[in-house]
């Protein structure tokens, strides 16, 4: 069963008792004078704290202030936190029950210490999404709640002992409810049970993972843990003493090969003998860790050879072995288990471990974790440990999207800066979104990005657990081009709106210019002659041309907004532009369609019947066009043997939709592979090409002309600024010998 720590009951009622608690506490830290007296003027403030309370006559929360941050601070010690993290445990109640305030904090103990209680208060939001109310006690909306998850996580995944320091408080909160109002009890157990013994487990900190469930189940299912409590306690005598027995043999063979190791019998927990109940749907007596030793021994080998001795002693049971030392559990645990039929034929489970591994197993993340005293990032120079820690609390909230629902659209990435901090934005982030979520000067500035020590596009996509570095300029001058929608420049509103106040703040006559260059330009690309632009301005409410290429200029209106409602004058000015539809094949009466087949008639083979969805492949006949088998039809196969040459690849689509041919010239300087990255971005966004022709200028340049379909002017338009920012190309428009969009 858990063993509640002895301080537990062990009350602060002076200046004496106070110097007993951080003496063991610096003793197991092993901390110098100095840390053990900045903890000591910690929790003289938390006295302090209590003292005003109690005289002003403000209530206190069940308990002591100070005798719950002794006790918090007990905690972490056992998990070897640094002492700036026991300062901001001993502190954080008086924190939160707002006897003292992060400015006091602050001025006394430092920035690191105030941002640590800050951050831990901040997990508190979990506490408030788990109301059944729509709304949570602050009035906060489900948008306000994701935003605070996101914030939370964010400072958790930054420091460590975030996560740590609010582990240990939820397993002092539980401890103390045992004589609280049944609701508060339950309301409590649920959290722990939910959230934190999750968020330990996840961590590896076995050592309060097992107390939290076992402290939770308590408040939760009270009958069936007490009937279990029973179960154990009335064996617990005759049980101990065959427990002894075994370990003496174990030990006896351990000793005659001169293998150093410690046996022991190993705790019982109360909730993983009911997990294990249910899930094996097995009665008590069937559980065979009722009965538990561990073995710990120096080495890996030694694990193994350990195992060999213990089923050469006794039979094993054969479905009740588990090797977590070839396979690890998600978390990191380590350790062979194996049940075998002992003494006087009674079942029992033997661990076996290395010390190393029993270490991990007890502490988690922090039998690794280095904590540094005044990096409140607390992971120093290791870049890799802090990613595993990273995935490690990403994989923590997907487990609880049971009760945790965000909404739609707020999937996020985290990356991170130079120096190490985390930084979150939306899935589909860019470098310039990353540059305006660290500061707006810095995206200002912004000309570059190095992602994992590697210079990439300003408009790659970010990844989780990538590196960014932002290359500035000394003065202030955004893109224009990155408020062009198609380029990916710009993914979050945020950098958006930065980019476009800039502009705005720009002098008329600046914008003026800049936005008849940048409309200039794209009807040029597209091919289009439209000398009147005031009937244009007035769908966007401006006034004529100049307020047109003015609204342009300070990025209120994008070209594209301007083409889309050009391309719908066109079309009522003059007569529309020829087209015509991809070719496909309709199948019988449906709303699907087979492509793949051209004009060519098509008929379904009757030897396989497919049907709409399976995978299909055609084969042209020599008179009857093309027959569509399903690919796995014998038929086809033998065919595809016979002659490969008349397989033709194909596919089921629905309607096909109305397109227009256009020719589009490419100028570029010559390079290795550009014919392949203009082909690879033209495939890229869903189109053919259908004749394609390279030609030498006299100026040097490549001129590289190609002809394709396109469903309208907006599509030819994000298609042309693409492939201008392919490397070597100049410049890419539409030629206009070819009848196609616009065409008047």
């Amino acid at each position: 069963m858990v063993q509640v720590r002895e301080i537990h009951a062990a009350p602060v009622q002076g200046t004496a008792d106070i110097n007993f608690w951080l003496d063991k506490i610096a003793g197991k830290c092993d901390l110098d004078e100095a840390a053990r007296e900045s903890l000591g003027l910690a929790a003289e403030l938390a006295m302090q704290a209590e003292k005003d309370a109690q005289l002003a006559g403000k209530s206190l929360f069940r308990g002591s202030i100070l005798q719950m941050g002794l006790e918090i601070a007990d905690i972490l010690s056992d998990l070897r936190m640094d002492y700036e993290g026991l300062q901001a445990a001993i502190l954080y109640r008086a924190v939160r029950e707002e006897k003292l305030s992060l400015d006091t904090v602050r001025d006394t103990f430092g920035e690191n210490v105030a941002t640590l209680i800050g951050n831990v208060l901040r997990m508190a939001v979990i506490s408030g999404l788990r109301s059944d109310s729509e709304q949570d006690v602050l009035g906060q909306d489900a948008t306000q709640q994701a935003s605070k998850v996101r914030e939370m996580l964010v400072s958790v995944i930054d420091d460590v002992r975030v996560a740590l320091i609010k582990l240990a408080e939820r397993t002092c909160a539980i401890r103390m409810v045992k004589t609280a109002p049944e609701k508060k009890r339950q309301q409590v157990a649920r959290e722990i049970f939910d959230v934190y013994a999750p968020l330990a487990d996840r961590l590896g900190i076995g050592q309060l993972k097992w107390e939290l469930e076992d402290l939770a189940f308590r408040y939760l299912e009270a009958d069936e843990y007490q009937q279990i409590a029973r179960l154990l306690d009335e064996k617990r005598i005759d049980r101990q003493q065959y427990i002894d027995t075994a370990i003496a043999t174990i030990k006896s063979e351990l000793d005659k090969i001169g293998k150093r190791s410690e046996v022991t019998g190993r705790a019982k927990h109360i909730y993983s003998i009911w997990r294990k109940m249910h899930r094996k749907d097995i009665g008590f007596s069937q559980v065979y860790d009722i009965r538990a030793i561990r073995v710990l021994v120096p080495t890996v080998s030694d694990c193994y050879a350990v195992l060999g001795i213990v089923h050469s002693k006794w039979r094993n049971i054969p479905n009740e072995f588990d090797d977590y030392i070839a396979s690890p559990k998600e978390n990191g645990y380590q350790s062979l288990h194996t049940a075998v039929i002992g003494p006087g034929r009674k079942v029992v489970e033997i661990q076996i471990r290395t010390y190393e591994m029993h270490e991990e197993s007890e502490l988690g993340i922090c039998a690794h974790w280095q904590y540094k005293a005044g990096d409140s990032s607390a992971s120093g120079d290791n870049y890799e440990g802090k990613i595993a820690w990273l995935r490690q609390v990403l994989e923590w909230h997907e487990n609880l999207d049971d009760f945790i629902e965000l909404e739609s659209g707020t999937e996020q990435v985290y990356v991170f800066t130079p120096d190490g901090h985390i930084i979150d934005l939306p899935v589909g982030a860019t470098p310039v979104d990353f540059a305006y979520r660290v500061h707006t000067q810095i995206g200002h500035r912004c000309r570059g990005a190095k992602v994992n020590g590697d210079i990439v596009s300003l408009s790659s996509t970010l990844k989780t657990g990538d590196q960014v570095e932002i290359i500035t300029a000394k003065s202030d001058a955004p893109r224009r081009d990155w408020l062009v929608k198609s380029l990916g420049y710009l993914q979050t509103t945020r950098a958006r709106a930065k980019v476009q106040q800039w502009f705005r703040a720009q002098n008329r006559e600046q914008n003026i210019e800049a936005g008849q260059g940048i409309l200039d330009r794209e009807f040029r690309h597209l091919g289009i002659d439209l000398a009147q632009l005031d009937s244009i301005a007035s769908k966007f409410n401006k006034h004529g041309a100049e307020g047109l290429y003015a609204a342009i200029g300070a990025g209120d209106v994008s070209s594209t907004q301007v083409i889309r409602a050009a391309q719908g004058s066109l079309k009522v000015a003059g007569r529309p532009a020829p087209s015509r539809q991809s070719n496909a094949s309709r199948y019988a009466d449906s709303a699907f369609y087979i492509y793949g087949v051209g004009n060519l008639l098509t008929r379904v083979a009757r030897c396989c019947g497919p049907q709409p969805g399976d995978d299909i492949c055609g084969y042209l006949t020599a008179n009857h066009g093309v027959t569509v088998h399903r690919t796995d039809c014998g038929a086809l196969l033998r065919l595809q043997a016979e002659e490969p040459r008349r397989v033709l690849q194909v596919s089921w689509g629905g309607a096909p939709e109305q397109r227009y041919p256009v020719k589009i010239q490419v100028a570029s300087y010559d390079r290795a592979g550009l014919l392949r990255d203009l082909t690879r971005l033209v495939d890229g966004e869903g189109l053919f090409i259908a004749t394609l022709n390279s030609v030498e200028t006299k100026e040097g340049l490549i001129e590289t002309e190609f002809s394709t379909e396109v469903v309208s002017m907006e599509e030819l338009s994000n298609l042309l600024a693409k492939l201008c920012q392919i490397d070597n190309v100049v410049d890419a428009c539409r030629l206009v010998e070819e009848v196609g969009v616009g065409e008047r």
